[in-house]
């Protein structure tokens, strides 16, 4: 069985081997998954995050499913992938790469279905899918990175908001794969990172992903962001999405929608970094995307220590909208398309 190790999992042929993000970078522990079950924990318990990733790991989550339920008369399987599908796509709304995999997985199950009846070679097959959905992801970041990489200078300083680097996604990145290929094109580039409350993935995962590739990197605390961009220390601004509207709406980790309305005000251009699988062209504006709301105590506590009382009442959004008007290109495997998003973003898939 084909192997795959990346930056945020592993397959070793058996199971899924996840590093556990909730712990970086103080603690390295790692979760396996050996069924669909444990995957889908591992998504909705946010071991693993970042839209690519969780795309690739329900890949994985989908085929575990079939190893599990290949015994199964033909129709007795049909019925069980169902449940398989339906588990996993239930762990987090707002991800659309989540629904994309499981589509394209299910998709090639019942091509292979149509062809044959035999379910281990069914399954065997899926397997060589969801390796294939993984390595096309760390190809098509680097493309994006390599797109990406013509908008940065020599001596630019980027803000990034969240963490949409490799543990974000197979590996590489999508907005830190921008930064590491212009990086790697010999460009001098240095990077604010918000700390990005509550669950601070640009304070553990950016600033760590950052300081092992040796690039220069300053964390901020969220409410800096502002004042650091009249004081005139940010040239471009670079994150990730979670979901993109056909008219170029575009969600991601709370608080973007905060820092695209500032480079707004102070003239900088602001760049989503995403694969073509983040872009919902069925959703028409960000109006229609489901916002997943989490736990209150991802608030009331800063990681493991306790901030407020139990009986403090809490808001906690995971994810934002930012207007498509805020958003000066959007980076994709297939270039940097600019507005207006509604005819652009179309011709991506046409």
């Amino acid at each position: 069985m084909k192997k795959l190790k990346g930056k945020s999992m592993e397959w070793d042929g058996e199971k899924l081997i996840l590093i556990d993000q909730r712990y970086l970078p103080l603690e390295e522990i790692y979760f396996e998954c050996t069924d669909y079950r444990e995957t889908a924990i591992s998504i909705k318990d946010m071991i693993v995050r970042g839209a690519p990733a969780i795309g690739a790991t329900a890949a994985f989550g989908f085929y575990l499913g079939t190893r599990e339920f290949k015994i199964l008369p033909v129709e007795e399987f049909k019925e069980k992938m169902k449940e398989v599908k339906e588990t996993l796509a239930s762990t987090r709304p707002t991800a659309v790469n989540l629904f994309w995999a499981l589509d394209r997985m299910e998709k090639r199950m019942e091509t292979l279905l149509e062809e044959q009846k035999d379910l281990i070679i069914v399954s065997e097959k899926l397997c060589l899918e969801a390796l294939l959905i993984a390595e096309e992801d760390i190809m098509i970041n680097k493309m994006i990175g390599e797109f990406g990489s013509h908008l940065l200078k020599d001596g630019d300083t980027v803000l990034t908001h969240c963490n949409a680097g490799a543990l974000a996604t197979v590996d590489y990145g999508t907005a830190l794969g921008v930064i590491r290929a212009a990086v790697e094109k010999g460009k001098n580039i240095k990077v604010y990172a918000d700390e990005t409350r509550p669950y601070l993935q640009g304070a553990r995962l950016t600033v760590w992903e950052l300081m092992q590739d040796e690039i220069d990197t300053t964390l901020i605390t969220d409410n800096m962001a502002g004042w650091v961009m009249k004081q005139g220390k940010i040239d471009a601004i670079i994150v990730g999405a979670d979901r993109i509207a056909a008219n170029g709406d575009t969600a991601n980790k709370i608080g973007t929608y905060s820092v695209a309305v500032l480079a707004k005000e102070h003239n900088i251009p602001f760049y989503v970094a995403a694969p073509l699988s983040t872009i919902d062209m069925n959703t028409e504006s960000g109006d229609s995307i489901p916002i997943e709301e989490r736990t209150h105590n991802e608030v009331r506590f800063c990681h493991k220590t306790k901030m407020v009382h139990d009986n403090v009442k809490v808001f906690n959004p995971s994810f934002d909208v930012t207007p498509n008007d805020y958003v000066t290109a959007i980076i994709t495997e297939k270039g940097v398309i600019e507005k207006p998003y509604n005819e652009n973003l179309k011709k991506l898939f046409s």
